[in-house]
């Protein structure tokens, strides 16, 4: 820690955004005990996992997975509640480090060429003042070396999902995504990331978006998935 830091964390001390506790050194958001017990979903040690079986069948991919369990009550969805709702921007950031952190040595990002976002409206962005997911895929592409992506565009607003039944859920996703210079993803291998998979609409949706282009291609870009947490079990 440099002498700036340690002024400022004397001034305005940093908290953990789980217990509370007063963060140490080079602890970011969350501190050491409260990373080690988020609930972990060890996926990518499963080739038949969750979210393998999610879309199988219906997208095509190379490997998907998700690095945390969610549940409405935890602790990782008041996470992401300040990801998403609270202005928390370096937060999605620090858990796109973690969540890369986790996958770094088991080969995951092995031949992945970029990083794409589930994007946001525009609307919606612009009163966020970002997208939650993009900072997800900063955090990740600054472990992994991986570049962004945001050639995925979203094209029309939809509602928020959190209400939804499995059925609107689905259907509230379609036609929302369109790809944008679809060139720059010809012939790579791109990982598709989002913050929540509940139903998987949302990523099927991307999916499709990104592989309409190229339906007469003999290069159409391979997909795999990631999203930092999971209702799937």
């Amino acid at each position: 820690m440099n002498a700036a830091t340690a002024i400022l964390d004397f001034l305005l001390p940093r908290e953990c955004h789980i217990c509370g506790r007063t963060l140490d050194g080079d602890e970011r958001c969350i501190c050491a005990s409260c990373h080690a017990s988020l609930p972990r979903t060890a996926y990518h040690r499963m080739p038949d996992n969750p979210m393998v079986r999610r879309f199988m069948g219906i997208i095509p991919y190379r490997r998907c997975t998700s690095v945390f369990f969610y549940t409405p009550d935890s602790d990782l969805s008041n996470l992401i509640q300040d990801m998403k709702y609270r202005h928390f921007r370096h937060l999605g950031r620090r858990m796109g480090e973690i969540m890369a952190g986790d996958l770094l040595s088991t080969g995951f990002f092995n031949d992945i060429d970029l990083l794409v976002p589930v994007p946001m409206h525009f609307l919606k962005r612009a009163r966020r003042g970002y997208n939650q997911v993009e900072e997800l895929c900063r955090g990740i592409s600054t472990i992994t070396g991986i570049p962004v992506d945001t050639s995925l565009k979203a094209v029309r607003r939809h509602v928020t999902q959190t209400k939804l039944s499995h059925e609107q859920r689905l259907r509230n996703t379609v036609g929302i995504f369109a790809l944008k210079h679809p060139e720059k993803l010809a012939g790579k291998h791109v990982l598709l990331v989002d913050d929540v998979c509940t139903t998987g609409g949302t990523l099927i949706s991307a999916a499709n978006a990104i592989l309409a282009p190229f339906k007469q291609s003999s290069v159409p870009p391979a997909i795999s998935i990631l999203t930092l947490s999971s209702t799937t079990s």
